[in-house]
């Protein structure tokens, strides 16, 4: 590094993750003292703890009474794949994807499940497809928040209320900082390891009515391994969405969970959320509105992710060099950062273009935000000299 002088303040909190994201503010390990450790979670003091985790779920992000909500295993990954291995196959599909987790939903479809009748709607990274081509009398599969290029639907305005098929959105980086129109959704899913930071491996499952009467009404031709299997019977497992979960879950990831619930709910609940994530993306925003290296990744500013933030070096002298070299150099402003602890974890996911990608989620402060744009430049001017140097 050269003698280019550091910022005199620093973020308070250096995680920046996009997943596990960071803690609520003011967290500690004594937030977890209430956790039923070495208890069966099918105790008493179990099902009531999945039971309340369930509930306040549906209070705070206001989903509507006679939707299902379920803790399942995996993540948003097993919440996902549950919904499409066992709602797919009834109609045609429409798979929509613009980065590297929708783009996996559409290998699952097309080469797992093999679905003939499958239309595939993609666009690259940045960018986002024309829902005026998609059609919503055929079951469709999309990402609210593409986590891995920062680029969302800005509302569900797209979709029609008279729809045949089924909507399956993954909203994991959307949830609890970006407002779901649950009229227009049939299955959500997301993980709690996102916009609250809870820790990982579990995944929750939400179904509207529309839903539950595929599932008991449609059987698909492929056999279901037992950890997917929503119904019995021809008629749904109720108890998964009253916390009889599937598999055994970590009550101590519950504790935390209901943890960062009861925090949601203290500070105003969901639109307090989204006011916190707004405002972090907005410090970000004005930032590289100012600064002529950086650019946000997401073409159209309506479809800006406010949690996911992508980010791409658009200095001219680093553009020219080969992708290699531009990946080498937006490294070097990560392991920078990461060096010094101001940043942890902010490179761009390895299937995305160069750059960086930034959480600025509601557990985010905007202080540390702010502190951090100060570090990245800082960063990027001792990799611009060392560049400068090397040449």
């Amino acid at each position: 590094m050269t003698d280019i002088t550091k910022p005199g303040t620093r973020p308070a909190n250096p995680n920046f993750s996009s997943g596990p994201c960071a803690k609520r503010p003011g967290w500690s390990l004594e937030a977890l003292a209430d956790a039923p450790l070495g208890r069966s979670h099918r105790a008493k003091i179990g099902k009531t703890k999945l039971k309340d985790a369930i509930d306040l779920t549906r209070e705070i992000l206001q989903v509507p009474a006679d939707y299902r909500i379920g803790i399942v295993p995996a993540s948003d990954t097993g919440a996902v794949e549950m919904a499409l291995w066992s709602l797919l196959g009834e109609r045609g599909v429409d798979m929509v994807a613009w980065e590297s987790f929708g783009a996996g939903w559409v290998t699952d479809v097309a080469k797992q499940l093999k679905l003939a009748d499958t239309r595939i709607f993609e666009a690259p990274y940045g960018e986002i497809v024309d829902f005026a081509k998609v059609d919503f009398d055929r079951d469709v599969v999309f990402t609210w928040n593409g986590t891995t290029s920062g680029v969302r639907v800005p509302n569900a305005d797209f979709i029609p209320s008279d729809r045949k098929g089924l909507t399956i959105c993954d909203a994991t980086s959307a949830a609890f900082a970006q407002r779901l129109d649950f009229s227009k959704l049939d299955v959500v899913t997301f993980s709690w390891q996102k916009v609250l930071g809870g820790e990982g491996a579990h995944g929750v499952l939400i179904l509207s009515p529309r839903a539950v009467e595929r599932l008991e009404t449609y059987k698909p031709a492929w056999p279901l391994p037992k950890i997917f299997r929503l119904t019995k019977g021809g008629k749904l497992i109720e108890g998964i969405f009253a916390g009889e979960t599937i598999n055994t879950p970590s009550m101590l990831c519950v504790e935390d969970y209901l943890d960062a619930l009861h925090w949601a709910k203290s500070i105003g609940g969901l639109d307090a959320l989204i006011a916190r994530a707004d405002r972090n993306f907005a410090v970000i925003d004005s930032w590289g509105r100012r600064t002529p290296w950086v650019a946000n990744l997401a073409v159209k500013p309506e479809t800006r992710s406010n949690t996911s933030v992508c980010l791409t070096i658009v200095d001219p002298e680093v553009t020219a060099l080969d992708a290699d070299a531009q990946a080498a150099f937006a490294k070097g402003i990560v392991s920078a950062l990461d060096k010094e602890g101001v940043a942890y974890d902010i490179g761009a996911y390895r299937d995305a273009p160069s750059g960086l990608r930034i959480w600025a989620g509601a557990t985010i402060e905007a202080s540390d935000v702010e502190a951090l744009t100060g570090w990245l430049d800082w960063a990027f001017a001792n990799q611009k000299a060392a560049l400068k140097k090397a040449a």
